[in-house]
């Protein structure tokens, strides 16, 4: 079973966006000498050092485009009341030429599964959340983020529960966020589960945001709404203070408009967290900005994977051109098979739902939630089904209450087959049988039409999230072209901890095509 066919996505219609005691928010954007719509963290980071515009400017530019703007796509759950006082902090720590790190003033929205012990709430898009107690602690990716002077703008809407709810479903709906929807046109789909993060940054919403992935749910996204989305290596960023899915999956990472900026947001949000299990032992920090160069393709040997050519030619075209791209700049291309990856759909199922139902409930409790069970997450929405079911039911949640502990043979074994296919005999053998650097594939299939009756309709799907998601590998996607209006973008992955040879070839194919372009954020094809 493909990651589409379980993970949950939803509606039309939404919510206005929460903000607690906002007063301090509804301050206009005072003029400024530096263009920011567009701007790079880097070309942020330039304008606040030489004194030609400060954090609290850029925030402020943020939240009016968010005024303006946001009710189109409706992409933000939630902004932080704090968020203008948090920038005039970060301005005065620079005058005493205190600056924290390469995020120091920048503004950055966080998905709403991402724990942030402030004025704000985390509800993984769930009312069954918005009673809970606020987090005792940040998240560390967050705390980190505050540690290098991020300014934490607030949160963003997501597919409920992080797309693991029910199948079928649409892509950006949950009962509190309402429907997220893609800015390059509104009637089509944003992907999921990181919907509102993807569509904020393309929108130019934000400087950068932060996603969650389990399979898909950065790379889609970030695909479908014309930017860069990078998921890292299980083990590389700290899931502790993130709603969970699965513990062999579950990461966070960058999602933004540029390679660069995702090299500068992963070298923050990579520090060591001895509380997240698979960060455990010694690894050095690494700046992953001095990996973007512009020829960083030049002798790379990438495996081209022609198994999902032939779905769509639109498609086929602009990965074909990509590679183009890709030869003329120095890489040898080498077509690969992964004959066993057929092997692993159920089996990544299986283990999703126990580890769902493990990691949620260790949270819940963890949490001070009245909801402690998966049971009780049922029982609400059942009792609350107008406004948390409107669309589609709970029939993965209902699957996921129903499994054993982690010691089932079932799980076991199930876990066992995934990681054989997917690293072994899958990402491992493939790459060393080639001498591979990475791997190219398309990203993704244009958007599909926002549907209440029939859910996502994902047609003629190509998507290549699976292998890399399942063996816990780097994936990164760029922009590669447009169908129509649509983005489509191409993904390279490969062997873990690998992200910074991943930087390097992503950023030589970005200088070399320069494929994004904003959104018009057109109500629907003429």
């Amino acid at each position: 079973m493909k990651r589409r066919e379980f993970l949950g996505i939803s509606a039309l219609g939404g919510i206005s966006i929460f903000v607690a005691n906002a007063n301090d928010l509804n301050a206009e954007a005072v003029p400024v000498e530096v263009p920011i719509e567009e701007a790079t963290v880097a070309e942020l980071q330039s304008a606040m050092q030489s004194g030609k515009i400060t954090s609290e400017s850029i925030t402020k530019w943020y939240l009016a485009r968010i005024k303006a703007i946001d009710s189109k796509i409706n992409s933000i759950i939630e902004l932080d009341p704090d968020a203008i006082a948090n920038a005039r902090k970060s301005d005065r720590a620079r005058l005493k030429k205190s600056v924290l790190g390469p995020l120091h003033g920048i503004p950055v929205l966080l998905k709403d599964n991402i724990d942030t012990a402030d004025k704000m709430k985390t509800t993984a898009g769930s009312l069954a959340l918005t009673d809970a107690p606020t987090p005792v602690k940040d998240a560390s990716i967050v705390a980190q983020l505050r540690a290098a002077g991020a300014i934490i703008l607030g949160k963003t809407n997501l597919s409920e529960w992080a797309n693991f709810r029910s199948n079928p479903s649409i892509s950006g709906w949950s009962g509190r966020g309402g429907q997220t929807r893609n800015p390059y046109v509104l009637d089509r789909n944003p992907c999921g589960s990181s919907s509102g993060s993807a569509a904020a940054v393309a929108g130019n919403l934000a400087a950068v945001a932060i996603g969650t992935e389990t399979d898909g749910s950065i790379v889609c996204p970030s695909a479908i709404c014309g930017i860069v989305g990078l998921k890292p290596t299980i083990g590389l960023v700290s899931r502790s203070g993130i709603i969970p899915i699965a513990i062999s999956q579950d990461t966070a990472g960058p999602m933004t408009r540029s390679v660069a900026d995702a090299a500068a947001v992963l070298t923050v949000i990579s520090a060591i967290d001895p509380s997240d299990p698979a960060m455990q032992g010694k690894r050095e920090m690494v700046d992953y900005t001095v990996f973007l160069k512009a020829d960083g393709l030049r002798g790379a040997r990438i495996g081209v994977v022609r198994d999902l050519w032939g779905k769509r030619s639109d498609v086929d075209a602009i990965a074909d051109a990509a590679l183009e791209t890709i030869k003329k700049a120095g890489a040898t291309l080498i077509d690969v098979k992964f004959s066993d990856a057929g092997k692993i759909g159920e089996a990544e199922f299986t283990v999703l739902l126990y580890e769902f139902k493990d990691g949620l409930q260790k949270y819940l409790r963890e949490r001070g939630s009245r909801h402690k069970t998966m049971e009780d997450l049922i029982r609400f929405n059942n009792e609350n089904r107008a406004r948390e079911m409107p669309y589609f039911d709970q029939n993965i949640m209902e699957k996921a209450a129903k499994v054993g502990a982690l010691t089932d043979k079932a799980y076991l074994d199930a876990l066992e087959t995934c990681r054989k296919y997917a690293r072994i005999e899958g990402i491992d053998k493939v790459m060393d049988a080639n001498r591979l650097d990475a791997i190219f594939a398309p990203a993704n299939s244009p958007s599909w039409m926002i549907d209440t009756v029939n859910g996502d309709c994902f047609g003629e799907d190509v998507s290549s999230s699976t292998l890399p998601a399942v063996a816990g590998y780097p994936n990164i996607t760029v922009p590669a072209g447009f169908v129509k209006e649509l983005p489509v973008g191409i993904s390279l992955f490969g062997r873990p901890f690998s992200e910074g040879t991943l930087i390097k070839l992503a950023y030589a194919f970005e200088q070399a095509t320069k494929a994004r372009r904003k959104p018009k954020f057109l109500v629907t094809y003429k």
